[in-house]
């Protein structure tokens, strides 16, 4: 039985995740479109599958990337075109916002945002982390506030019922972020970190287990497989209902492990990274059954972590006094592991 205090969170993190009217339940789509170099063999659930076993099969490759070549900072605004580019020319310029602490080593965090974040999310945070001396560079993940194609009023092309394109908007996303850290190293950082929220913790996962420069990693709210989160999340049911008609919870898990950080954790064996992951006591989002499923891997595979539980929900954790001392915790590691 949930006591009193689990009943109040409960309560608060039901009205916050449903105060969004918005919500599309989008039609399911295979999206081979989106997988360069798929099969198109008039089985497009076995052609997208096999590709995308082969992807997880060659991650390195998968996630690898050319340099772009037209950073461009103009004040605090960074942008530069996409390395992956998709379907939706806004979603290709790559805008990053730049916060530069004024003394202190040459270290600096690459910060993803959560999903819908608008274009303010995390700059708090980005200041928090100037406090404790650290350089902040928060990312616009693909589809969300300037990248959002024109039409929709979420990023539901980052996390949608086509399978294929959420592929390849993660791995957009990733490929993104590697570039960050490019033009960090360009500009004389020399200790590189990252910090993700929801679904920037998994994007910064999978970025961590392929890009080696990642010295601490922050993954606030954590969950073994992406398709999980999805399927079973409070804030996400519009999607799953796109999907169960056609496809289960396990077939989901199988088609989306090569954008789920329990497919990369044996890459993080031997890596010289530090890692904090964070979890919610009481998230109906990211589940705690599957955030501790993270934990026990690390455990078990001796990786070089810290834990933290906070006693809220998901989206209370971004609520007083829950932000501040999410805020503080990620700032205060950073600072000691940068």
């Amino acid at each position: 039985m949930l006591g009193l205090y689990a009943k109040w969170i409960d309560k608060w993190e039901y009205e916050l995740a449903t105060a969004d009217t918005n919500r599309v339940v989008r039609p399911f789509e295979w999206g081979l479109e989106w997988l360069d170099g798929a099969a198109r063999n008039g089985n497009p659930g076995k052609d997208a599958s096999e590709y995308l076993a082969r992807a997880a099969e060659n991650s390195a490759e998968f996630f690898s990337y050319q340099t772009p070549r037209d950073f461009r900072l103009n004040g605090a605004h960074l942008t530069f075109t996409s390395a992956l580019p998709s379907h939706y020319p806004e979603n290709n310029t790559v805008h990053a916002d730049f916060f530069p602490a004024a003394k202190g080593p040459k270290r600096a965090v690459v910060v993803l945002p959560q999903w819908n974040s608008d274009i303010n999310g995390h700059v708090g945070l980005c200041k928090l982390l100037n406090r404790f001396g650290v350089t902040a560079l928060r990312m616009s993940m693909t589809y969300h506030d300037r990248r959002m194609p024109a039409g929709l009023q979420r990023a539901d092309y980052a996390v949608s019922s086509n399978v294929g394109r959420t592929v390849h908007a993660n791995r957009q996303s990733v490929i993104d972020t590697r570039c960050c850290l490019d033009w960090l190293e360009t500009q004389g950082y020399e200790r590189l970190g990252i910090l993700g929220t929801s679904l920037g913790s998994c994007v910064a996962f999978i970025t961590a287990a392929h890009d080696a420069r990642v010295r601490a990693g922050v993954f606030n709210h954590v969950s073994m497989y992406f398709s999980d989160v999805v399927w079973t999340g409070l804030s996400t049911q519009h999607v799953k209902r796109g999907f169960e008609e056609h496809i289960t919870q396990e077939d989901l898990r199988r088609l989306w492990s090569v954008i789920s950080p329990a497919t990369y954790l044996p890459r993080m064996a031997g890596s010289k990274m530090t890692a904090l992951l964070i979890w919610a006591k009481y998230d109906t989002t990211f589940l705690p059954v599957y955030s501790k499923q993270v934990l026990e891997s690390f455990r078990k595979l001796k990786l070089d972590h810290e834990t933290f539980m906070l006693p809220c929900a998901h989206y209370t954790t971004g609520r007083f006094p829950f932000n501040i001392l999410d805020g503080v915790t990620m700032c205060r590691f950073l600072d000691r592991k940068l």
